[in-house]
């Protein structure tokens, strides 16, 4: 076997911790002017599947103007002390120490900085000095899946390669509380902070942590559909970044992913009946519930998705990895079994990771 190797994978959300309830409340008060001519909008809370969310400011803060500029320091500050309580932790369930750390990849959209974030997690965690790094920015919700599979081609090409993937999103601090839109509201009803890591080691890497199955790491493939350019990103604008996603969204999984993904598995000699988990990007609950009418699914196969919904809201990159570790967390993945990680993100893209439990 080849195959690089997900040696462990770890979480992190920020302090602040509300309930939907409380979300909804806030947006009530700021969005009055559109709640007083369709009261109904509100009822997107309600229907969201989400009952508590993690953020890395006080929801006070956000009723507050903030510059631009204020937004992302704040994103900085608060994404290496995030940032570097993942690494930590991700570190220790590998039993490796920071020394041991041969390419870092970061994925993040929701802040900017140079040096990138990677660079000032190094200088805290105490990576070697010539520890490659490689920020990627602007993948959104696909983040966390094109990351696992970046890392799978750089530990193909060193399989002595300990690869060290860290995803990470403060969406909390792009809410602004000038644009009183519909799209707005929508994405207050959805979105929380947090972070993941990913420890993917080459071939001839030994996995020191016998606490979960190894999973790894078969093939990816990441789609590109035209002409769908508008249906997730951000436009900039002087006091930060403005969201922007589209209605269709359930409506392209259920058009596009069977296809695509079908495709993928062909490649790898395999069909979907081939494979026992989908570990799904949490996008909502109507996306999750395209999945499973697209792909066939019963309610069952997205349950960790469902949970981590639940739990946390839509973290953008971080999300997958969450599921995944809910994944390897409840022995769900047994020896054999394939499993696909699975995220869709702004171009509109598509991200699949092929993984198989191994013994």
């Amino acid at each position: 076997m080849n195959d690089p190797r997900i040696l462990a994978v770890a979480t992190a959300t920020p302090r602040h911790v509300y309930t939907q309830q409380e979300v909804r409340a806030f947006a009530a008060r700021l969005f009055s002017g559109l709640l007083s001519e369709a009261p109904r909008l509100l009822d997107v809370f309600d229907h969201a599947e989400i009952e508590t969310r993690h953020l890395c400011v006080p929801i006070e803060w956000m009723e507050e103007p903030h510059s631009f500029a204020e937004k992302n320091a704040r994103y900085v500050e608060e994404a290496v002390n995030l940032g570097s309580e993942v690494t930590r932790r991700v570190l220790e369930r590998a039993h490796l120490d920071a020394t041991d750390v041969d390419h870092v990849l970061f994925m993040s959209s929701t802040g900017i900085s140079t040096p990138s974030i990677d660079a000032l997690i190094a200088n805290r965690i105490g990576f070697r000095g010539d520890t490659r790094r490689t920020p990627v920015w602007g993948l959104g919700c696909a983040g966390g899946a094109a990351g696992l599979s970046r890392a799978r081609d750089f530990a193909l090409a060193d399989p002595d390669a300990r690869v060290l993937v860290i995803a990470l999103e403060l969406c909390s601090l792009t809410f602004l509380i000038s644009d009183m839109s519909k799209r707005n509201l929508v994405a207050a009803s959805l979105f929380g902070d947090g972070a993941a890591a990913v420890i993917v080691g080459g071939s001839r890497v030994p996995a020191r942590s016998r606490d979960t199955r190894a999973l790894s790491l078969r093939a990816s493939h990441s789609t590109l559909w035209k002409d769908t350019l508008d249906v997730m990103g951000w436009e900039l604008e002087e006091s930060g970044l403005r969201v922007v996603f589209s209605r269709s969204i359930p409506n392209i999984v259920v058009e596009h992913v069977p296809p695509s993904l079908n495709a993928f598995l062909a490649s790898q000699g395999l069909t979907l009946a081939d494979v026992r988990h989908i570990i799904a990007h949490p996008g909502g609950i109507k996306v999750l519930r395209a999945y499973m009418d697209a792909l066939g699914l019963d309610a069952g196969a997205l349950v960790h998705a469902r949970n981590v919904l639940r739990a946390f809201g839509n973290m953008s990159s971080p999300s997958c990895l969450f599921v995944l570790e809910r994944f390897l967390a409840s022995g769900d993945i047994a020896e054999g079994d394939h499993g696909v990680v699975m995220a869709l993100g702004p171009g509109f893209s598509s991200e699949y990771v092929l993984v198989r439990g191994e013994a």
